[in-house]
């Protein structure tokens, strides 16, 4: 549920990340880990930002990823907002969908000539694939501090900070158990002279690991932009970011500029294993200089499937009817489809959304010497070992309201009331983190497919030719072993590079294009493989495929 912020003093933690509405001139903010003795305990390697622009406001879905093998007792956010924002759980299910309804998938067609024989491809069909998967200022002085507003959302203490400066706001952070980097106070004294205020957001004190989830922010304003420039305190080389747009058309990144990969760097052999280095590569080339993304898919939204982050037998008002004990929550869970636990018939108890063990673990916690499975799967039999002091069913039917039922309805809501999902990615690194990604709708581009089929045909003197999905053809002397060309450096990672700032709903305008270069050294590698068969043509080996081909499927994700 969306709450509203009351005044107060809130005790957080140890990062920065940003997130506002911003126009080209004023840009949002970024993530910093610690420094000091304990791990920051989030996921820095990629970012995850679903994003939907409205008439006047931004809504953005954030995921927030972390480490296991660390500690989250340190763990917070400090955001700057332009304005007093709203925020609300958000469903890490709908993550789950959006990345895998549209994720980036190469596939190879198998198919050999009709030879008057048959003819083998040298083993069985091959299924497998692979993930390649948002001017510094001088400290401020003086003692004027902040107004602090607090609100809890979820798993996470949120408050407000409100004016002050440099110096009062690390002061703040540091009194409430923040660790300091002394590279942030530039950052916050730049997003201070352009009148932003601050969300500092951290786990509550009785929160644990298990509990994180996504959080929703709204926020006026109609250019959304991924938080990028405090990041680069201590971000990964080229970190890994993924925006989702969730609208009635395209989106395409404002201040960023667009690339279109060359298709023949890709491995089209294995799987398109070389998905990142070839992204990193395209958005580092000339004239993309870092700052730019590539369209993963541009299309209808229904290849994301509700059903994965909603059902209407969720509800937690039910919960209310069981003040006294726990006993037949259970059995209700397992009626709303979110929990199979049977002794029986599971070697452990299955939990249908990502939040249901942590709450049950906060209102009904496993007794010791007893497994989750035999608990839950008959709380009557441990009757007398329930913690009833734990258990609270209003309290417990409002987790199951706030953290499972309304974000699965926003989500379900944003879904099908907006016909078109954008997906674009990038990879950044440290040196490049100093101006933040901007997007905005375009509804004159067209459509991109996130699945691409290539063809492999193999020909009856055992040479190969694969066809890409834009049409190209590269020869292989040796078809039955083929080995995806090395090519050249002369051969560009990037085919098209658009520029950034174009006008509302203008077409895209190419700053490069290496169509005609890629073509031409093409056309070299395929004339030295077929140098290497004097007699190819000749020998009237070098055939098209016919109606009794045998056909295979090779096929692969890039996520």
């Amino acid at each position: 549920m969306t709450r509203s912020l009351r005044l107060a003093t809130v005790v957080a933690a140890a990062s920065l990340v940003s997130l506002v509405a911003a126009s080209e001139a004023s840009a949002c903010g970024g993530t910093f880990c610690d420094t000091g003795p304990t791990a920051m305990p989030v996921d820095q390697s990629g970012e995850n930002i679903i994003f939907h622009i409205g008439p006047d406001q931004v809504e953005a879905h954030i995921q927030i990823q972390y480490d296991p093998d660390t500690t989250a007792e340190a763990f917070a956010w400090l955001i700057p907002v332009s304005a007093m924002p709203e925020f609300e759980v958000g469903s890490q299910l709908l993550f789950d969908a959006t990345l895998n309804g549209s994720v980036p998938s190469y596939g190879m067609f198998q198919q050999s000539d009709s030879c008057g024989q048959d003819v083998n491809l040298g083993g069985e069909d091959d299924v497998g694939g692979t993930t390649g998967q948002e001017d510094a200022g001088s400290t401020g002085t003086g003692g004027e501090q902040p107004n602090v507003y607090q609100t809890t959302v979820g798993a996470f203490d949120i408050a407000v900070l409100d004016g002050g400066t440099v110096d009062s706001i690390m002061q703040w952070l540091g009194d409430n158990g923040y660790q300091q980097d002394p590279n942030a106070a530039p950052i916050i004294e730049q997003y201070l002279g352009e009148g932003f205020m601050f969300v500092a957001m951290k786990l509550s004190n009785d929160a644990d690991i298990g509990e994180i989830h996504p959080i929703v922010i709204r926020y006026g304003g109609t250019e959304p932009c991924v938080p990028i420039r405090l990041t680069s305190i201590a971000a990964l080389e080229d970190m890994d970011i993924r925006v989702f747009f969730y609208q009635d058309g395209r989106t395409v990144p404002v201040n960023y500029r667009h690339v279109l990969v060359n298709p023949l760097m890709i491995d089209w052999f294995n799987n398109a294993d070389n998905y990142k280095e070839v992204i990193s590569l395209a958005v580092d080339a000339d004239q993309a200089n870092g700052h730019a993304f590539v369209t993963e898919y541009a299309g209808p939204s229904l290849v994301v499937n509700t059903f994965q982050i909603y059902s209407p037998a969720w509800n937690g008002d039910v919960f209310t009817n069981y003040v006294d004990s726990p006993v037949g929550v259970i059995e209700e869970l397992t009626t709303q489809g979110l929990i199979s636990c049977d002794p029986i018939f599971d070697a452990d108890c299955s939990y249908n959304h990502p939040l249901l063990q942590p709450i049950l673990a906060e209102f009904i916690p496993v007794p010791a010497g007893v497994t989750a499975l035999d608990f839950y799967g008959c709380l009557s039999c441990y009757a007398a070992d329930i913690d009833l002091v734990a258990w609270d069913a209003a309290a417990f039917a409002a987790a199951i309201d706030e953290r499972i039922v309304v974000p699965a309805n926003t989500a379900k809501a944003l879904v099908e009331g907006n016909t078109y999902l954008t997906r674009m990615y990038t990879t950044i690194s440290p040196s490049e983190m100093n101006e933040d990604p901007i997007f905005r709708i375009n509804s004159t581009l067209p459509d991109v497919p996130n699945v691409r089929f290539a063809t492999q045909t193999t020909h009856c003197n055992d040479t190969a030719t694969v066809v890409l999905p834009d049409g190209r053809e590269v020869f292989f002397a040796n078809g039955l072993n083929p080995v995806w060309p090395d090519f050249p450096d002369e051969m560009p990672w990037v085919e098209d590079v658009d520029q950034e700032g174009m006008a509302e709903n203008a077409p895209l305008i190419n700053l490069v294009d290496n169509t005609e270069l890629i073509n031409s050294l093409l056309d070299e590698h395929n004339a030295q493989e077929q140098a290497k068969i004097p007699d190819l043509f000749e020998s009237g080996c070098y055939c098209s495929s016919n109606g009794d081909d045998q056909h295979h499927w090779l096929f692969g994700f890039a996520a």
